[in-house]
């Protein structure tokens, strides 16, 4: 037994070696250049391995400067990416090869339930599935969080479904997938839509017997005090950012409405593709197979309509589990707007045990007609016919690929400044040359080069030309917003402040040129006292956000390391060791603080303003409203409630019945109904007639302009 054991865990590994070969040798002749969304989740795994020591370039930033780095996006995946990748390196293909680590964990996850299914056999059986599913295997050569999403996701419901089976109930059990839950959510949120529906399956089951209830509600707790510090930081972002990937997007991409037709079929529609044919043809055969025994016996043939009537009872053990995940999964994935062949990929590997029953009956059945020697060719066939067909599109993808520029222009940047925070302001808005893209290659080997892309508005072409430093220009065919990016680039090559660095050929006959500001062109004025006056515009209330509104974001794509920051925080600091009741360092921390998410010391700054300002509302409006921000509704509606102005001021009225109602008071509810459409309606009316902008100066921080 233990010799046979070994035999299985070796021929599992030599399916990953296989595939992770494959893989390798793809990557070697490859030479893309990442996409958006791959370099995106790239500059999030080097952010995370920066924080954690690993990687070039970076250090500790402390919790909450760890929890920034995932905004929108939980944080878990990044963690482990950027701690292979300083194994493995930072670059595109070493990168990608460490999804290999994920596929292991896919493959392991699919053997151990194959196993537990049927037998040994039919969890290599499905493992070596997993590895040649056309859908699967493109998700090995992309960086994106879709593969450990479906391990992570698979690892989930297994662990679950050992709990909730008849003979589980475990505390260990109950533990193991509370942990696995946690780590899928918190590789990316969307897991809730494949693992919503079997958590609150086996959640009432457990609560419904005495011996799992405490169970049931231990792994609950842990899943929330894993999953909650990064989701009370980030819950405002993530939300937005959620909306706009969903919502948005699939208002923007045309995806069908949710209950039509097209959007039911739109994911089956695409198995032929995912799947691949053979699988699916042989799986048939093999289900067909199967099948024919009951049907030719009168006793039997009634059977497969009992088991739609009665899986649980009339189904193998643990077949109906795997069943219903598969549907559950599929059911909420179908209704979320947004659709992306990507999105499914959680279930694949669940399609996959499925089809692997298909293959063990074929199989099953030939072995029986024609021994075993005909099964394994047959297999081996099998095996063979779906890896051709995974590896005609791979060559295919070869033959169109491109060489990127950018590895070039990042080495000029870093030869002319080394070792310097730099901005690059990227006009181009193409799949292989992007601002995504270009801070990746930025960022190699611990180089200090974001990218960012302002310009592509007009109303911003102005300050670009005011206060850019370096810019990437392109010829022909630059993507999005072609008129306004060619005039914008027309512009700078017209402005004698800006010379050209050096240029380099591009596709399609284009070339990218580096242009930067010429020595002699006016220094650019810092942005410090400007600032500073943004900061002080917020004791206006709404019409000071509004300005901070308008000119923060385009200041932070032209300053991406946040540079300014830094020297207004120690002004203000200074300012404040010579009087602690300096106004406007006051008000410059306070908006430090907000910008950064740091909600404690925004609350602490806020209150010796609101001390300092008594007149004031909006002092303690903030207050309030950062309190709530923070998941502190009584503090919050205190603030509010004893203000002076509460009485007169609307906004601090709808605050604090808002406050009221979060923190489970009910009976404010109907005077929350009055007051907040009148605190809206007070800052709807302030700023329609905001007074006049905060102003500009050359003056450093210290003086005034």
């Amino acid at each position: 037994m233990h010799r046979r054991a070994w035999f299985w865990w070796l021929t599992l590994l030599a399916i990953w070696l296989l595939a992770t070969l494959w893989d390798r040798s793809w990557l070697a002749a490859d030479h893309s250049i990442p996409d958006w969304d791959e370099a995106d989740y790239l500059n999030s795994a080097v952010d995370h391995g920066r924080a954690l020591g690993l990687l070039p370039g970076g250090g500790w930033p402390g919790w909450d400067g760890l929890l920034d780095l995932s905004p929108k996006i939980p944080p878990l995946a990044s963690l482990v990416n950027g701690s292979i990748m300083a194994l493995v390196g930072d670059r595109p293909d070493q990168a990608v090869g460490g999804l290999a680590v994920w596929h292991g964990l896919l493959l392991v996850v699919v053997a151990c339930w194959g196993r537990q299914l049927v037998s040994p056999g039919f969890g290599l059986l499905a493992a070596a599935l997993t590895a040649l599913l056309p859908g699967l295997a493109e998700l090995r050569l992309v960086f994106t969080l879709d593969l450990s999403l479906a391990a992570t996701t698979t690892l989930a419901l297994w662990l679950l479904g050992r709990w909730q089976a008849p003979q589980g109930g475990l505390w260990r059990q109950s533990l193991l997938a509370a942990l696995a839950v946690a780590a899928a959510v918190l590789v990316k949120q969307s897991a809730l839509l494949v693992l919503l529906g079997p958590c609150c399956w086996a959640a009432l089951r457990g609560l419904g017997q005495p011996g799992r209830r405490l169970q049931a509600l231990a792994a609950l707790a842990v899943v929330l005090a894993v999953c909650l510090p990064w989701l009370h930081h980030n819950w405002i972002t993530t939300i937005g950012g959620t909306n706009r990937a969903v919502i948005e997007s699939a208002a923007a991409e045309g995806d069908p409405a949710v209950f039509s037709l097209t959007s039911l079929l739109w994911y089956p529609r695409l198995w032929p593709q995912q799947l691949g044919l053979p699988v699916l043809a042989i799986a048939l055969i093999g289900g067909l197979v199967g099948l024919l025994p009951v049907l030719r016996d009168p006793q039997r043939r009634w059977q497969p309509l009992a088991a739609l009537r009665r899986p649980v009872r009339q189904l193998p053990t643990g077949w109906p589990w795997l069943i219903g995940c598969s549907l559950s999964g599929w059911v909420l994935i179908t209704l979320s707007p947004n659709k992306d062949p990507r999105y499914i990929a959680p279930l694949l590997p669940l399609l996959a045990l499925l089809l692997a029953r298909g293959w063990w009956s074929f199989g099953l059945a030939l072995r029986q007609r024609g021994g075993p020697r005909l099964a394994a060719a047959a297999l081996v066939a099998g095996l063979g016919s779906t890896a051709a067909a995974v590896a005609q599109p791979r060559t295919d993808a070869i033959a169109r690929r491109q060489v990127s520029p950018l590895p070039q222009v990042m080495a000029t940047l870093n030869r002319i400044q080394p070792g310097q925070p730099l901005t690059l302001l990227v006009l181009p808005g193409v799949s292989d040359l992007n601002d995504h893209t270009a801070t990746f290659y930025g960022r190699l080997q611990g180089g200090q080069v974001l990218a960012r892309s302002l310009g592509r508005n007009p109303a911003d072409h102005a300050l670009v030309l005011q206060r850019a430093e370096w810019l990437l220009l392109a010829t022909g065919d630059q993507g999005h917003r072609r008129g306004v990016v060619r005039q914008l680039s027309r512009q700078v090559r017209q402005d004698g402040r800006f010379e050209r660095v050096a240029q380099w050929p591009w596709s399609k006959g284009r070339q990218v040129e580096l242009w930067r500001r010429t020595p002699s062109a006016p220094p650019v004025p810092p942005f410090d006292r400007s600032f500073i006056a943004m900061a002080s515009g917020l004791a206006d209330g709404p019409q000071g956000l509004a300005r901070v509104f308008e000119a923060i974001g385009p200041q932070h794509q032209l300053d991406a390391h946040f540079l300014y920051q830094r020297r207004v925080e120690d002004w203000a600091r200074q300012r404040l060791g010579r009087d602690p009741n300096d106004i406007e360092a006051l008000w410059s921390l306070t908006l430090l603080a907000i910008l950064q998410e740091r909600p404690q010391q925004t609350e602490q700054w806020l209150a010796r303003l609101e001390r300092l300002l008594p007149d004031n509302p909006w002092p303690a409006a903030y207050r309030s409203a950062v309190l709530l921000i923070d998941w502190k509704p009584w503090p919050a509606g205190q603030v509010a409630r004893t203000h002076p102005r509460h009485g007169q001021e609307p906004v601090l009225q709808g605050l604090a019945d808002l406050a009221a109602v979060v923190g489970g008071d009910l009976t404010a509810i109907g005077s929350a109904r009055r007051t907040l459409p009148q605190a809206y309606a007070r800052i709807d009316q302030a700023l329609k007639d905001p007074p006049g902008k905060a102003q500009s100066a050359d003056a450093p921080p210290g003086q005034k302009p």
